[in-house]
């Protein structure tokens, strides 16, 4: 939760520095910041995931039939998304969609949304995807009782192999631990495809 409070803290702060018009003027003259914190972003990505050799061990020992919960994540997300975009005729179906596909990735799917479809989508995505965080932190209890173990790793989306994995162990039990770090990279890989294709739409 402190990650995601930080997150929005740099938000906040950001606005505040565009709403006075603080920013040096030579940094306002840079075309294309977004796209070059994007590609900065992607390069770290890349390099955390190549560097950590456990990722890759622990899911080559996911058992086979629960393979398919990214897969089930995925579909329920974008099946409740695409639910949920007629309450919103202001925003195209393909826009709420790019918004679900962020699967909590705040970080990297509010930036790739800001470059596509502008600052206040990408604004929606990142509340959006800090909320899902902050529901499958806060919840996850609950989500166990009324949902089962496997709920609060599908809510927790991308962030399930890392800033929820302590409480999904706490609550859903250490023997589901390599699942939800499998999972959270599966559909933490997802996220840049996905986005992209609906913003392209």
């Amino acid at each position: 939760m402190r990650g995601s409070l930080i997150i929005v803290g740099f938000f906040v702060l950001g606005t505040l520095v565009g709403l006075f018009n603080l920013m040096p003027g030579w940094f306002a003259d840079i075309h294309d910041v977004s796209f070059y914190a994007l590609c900065a972003l992607m390069f770290f990505v890349g390099v955390s995931v190549g560097s950590d050799a456990g990722v890759l061990r622990s899911i080559r020992n996911v058992n086979p039939r629960l393979l398919l919960l990214p897969l089930v994540t995925v579909a329920g997300t974008l099946g409740g998304v695409l639910l949920a975009s007629f309450l919103f005729p202001r925003h195209g179906v393909a826009d709420c969609l790019a918004v679900g596909a962020g699967f909590g990735y705040y970080s990297l799917s509010s930036i790739f949304i800001t470059e596509y479809r502008g600052p206040e989508l990408g604004t929606v995505a990142l509340l959006a995807n800090i909320i899902r965080e902050l529901i499958a932190l806060l919840c996850a209890p609950w989500l166990v009782r009324w949902f089962g173990r496997f709920a609060p790793i599908s809510v927790a989306g991308a962030t399930s192999m890392d800033t929820t994995l302590p409480v999904i162990t706490l609550v859903s039990g250490r023997d589901l631990v390599v699942l939800s770090v499998f999972h959270g990279f599966v559909v933490d890989f997802s996220v840049p495809f996905l986005v992209t294709f609906f913003c392209s739409i």
